[in-house]
């Protein structure tokens, strides 16, 4: 059952779902999501551009230089922007003890996919440009960010660049059909994330001549193979589930490593809530805790680094 604090989450998108179909309803300030998340102490940010793209830098005092997370921000293509979600990888760049990079890529429904994997494509092109080595970086991201670190690491095959380290993604949209069965078991629990809702954020991502099946817009259409380890994320209680449970078995299939965390009772990208919520820091933990490793950074120690309220579902359920 969700804290408390938790509950933020909940009341957040209640809000947005009323300020989407009540007419007299107050607008949500888009900033607003980036409220739900403490600032984290001992972070700087320092905004700059990644060939043409607003990208920020956040550093954590005393962090390493040369491994970098490479942060997608989510928002349905549609939202969010670095300032949202600054403070969220501000949390995960400090718990890993590692840079990382926040940028905007441009939004529909003025630019429809695929210019969001171009500018994201752009972005780690330069990051490699910069002299950073592939496999000391590793891709984050939430909802549509999530997505997006799949599909950049598509693109990026298809132009024969370097594969970064590995993945975390939190609540990942990936299932642009909304098929999964989840929308239907999960709809009284998730008061944002209907069916008819995604769809209709999808169509607007796509354009009127996309395709949902298009494998750089949902990646549980395409072919994994050869993508380095992934790490999962899920609320127990969001509509997305299945799209988390659906990459885990094509990643598997595909033969990647993989694995998949649900955190019963949660939401959407709960993990906005970290420095307040701890369901939402012990998510944070546990990504820190798996990508160190694959970075090249010496495993965290300290009790309680994946303890906590969630459920493991694959292989490798500490730190390699």
């Amino acid at each position: 059952m969700a804290g408390k604090e938790a509950d933020a989450v909940r009341r957040h998108w209640t809000a947005a779902r009323r300020a989407m179909v009540e007419p007299d309803a107050e607008p949500l300030d888009d900033e607003a999501w980036g409220d739900l998340t403490a600032e984290p102490r001992g972070v700087d940010y320092v905004e700059t551009e990644a060939d043409g793209v607003p990208a920020m830098w956040v550093t954590p005092k005393g962090g390493a230089n040369d491994p970098v997370l490479l942060c997608m921000h989510g928002g349905g293509y549609l939202s969010g922007s670095i300032y949202t979600h600054r403070k969220m990888f501000g949390h995960l760049a400090k718990a890993t003890g590692a840079r990382a990079l926040v940028f905007g890529y441009r939004l529909a429904p003025a630019h429809t996919h695929p210019a969001q994997v171009d500018d994201a494509t752009t972005v780690y092109r330069w990051l490699l440009e910069q002299g950073l080595r592939a496999h000391r970086i590793a891709f984050t991201g939430d909802s549509a960010g999530g997505g997006l670190c799949l599909a950049t690491q598509l693109r990026a095959r298809q132009q024969g660049l370097p594969l970064p380290a590995a993945s975390l993604l939190m609540s990942p949209w990936v299932d642009l059909e909304a098929d999964g069965e989840s929308y239907a078991t999960n709809r009284d629990r998730d008061p944002f994330f209907l069916r008819e809702s995604v769809r209709q954020f999808a169509g607007i991502f796509l354009g009127p001549d996309g395709d949902p099946r298009d494998p750089l817009a949902g990646p549980v259409h395409a072919d994994l193979s050869g993508l380095g380890p992934i790490y999962i994320q899920v609320g127990g209680d969001e509509t997305l589930l299945d799209d988390g449970r659906r990459l885990d078995e094509c990643a598997r299939k595909a033969g990647v490593d993989v694995q998949l965390d649900v955190f019963p009772g949660m939401l959407h990208t709960f993990q906005m809530a970290a420095g307040r919520a701890p369901e939402a820091d012990d998510a944070v933990r546990r990504m820190a805790a798996w990508v160190r490793p694959k970075l090249g950074l010496r495993p965290a120690t300290g009790p309680g680094t994946l303890t906590g309220p969630g459920t493991l579902t694959g292989p490798g359920t500490a730190p390699d």
